[in-house]
């Protein structure tokens, strides 16, 4: 696929957060699976995540709420659009559910759990609409926060058990 000269690429328009975690792939993909999990460690501390609703297969929906320090809420709906078990996650915000546009569409997430010894390369690509959603996305902090996540990511599923 080639763009105009016009148009810009993929890459121009992507924010890539990657990470060598030592704990099995199965471990982080059931993180981002399982509500229980994922309110532990999805929003950057001192954020919490109260709320999760994931219904985790092609076309599902999903509804997670971030909440501030100071109580406000930040509701993030979405749709899986590609589900692979324990390998990959594809979400986005383009729809809010049951294939009902987004008023403002602004990223696609592609999330890979790949082996590398007897650890995981965990990658999230995010790609946004336009070249100002991305650089809006990276002023917002997207490497800290994304960052941030990851690790505490990483912390859950190193625990023993």
């Amino acid at each position: 696929m080639t763009t105009k000269p016009d148009e810009p690429s993929i890459s121009d328009r992507e924010l890539v957060l990657t990470r060598l975690i030592d704990a099995p792939r199965e471990k982080l993909y059931r993180a981002w699976t399982d509500p229980a999990l994922l309110r532990q460690w999805f929003a950057p501390s001192p954020y919490s995540t109260p709320h999760a609703e994931l219904d985790v297969r092609p076309g599902g929906a999903t509804l997670v709420v971030m909440q501030g320090p100071d109580g406000t809420q930040m509701p993030n709906r979405g749709v899986y659009l590609d589900v692979v078990p324990n390998e990959r996650l594809v979400f986005t915000d383009a729809f809010v559910a049951a294939w009902e546009p987004s008023p403002k569409p602004f990223m696609t997430v592609i999330l890979t759990f790949e082996d590398e010894g007897s650890k995981t390369r965990y990658t999230a690509r995010v790609r946004h609409w336009t070249v100002a959603d991305r650089e809006m996305h990276e002023q917002m902090g997207f490497h800290q926060g994304w960052g941030i996540c990851a690790d505490q990511l990483a912390a859950l599923v190193t625990k023993a058990g």
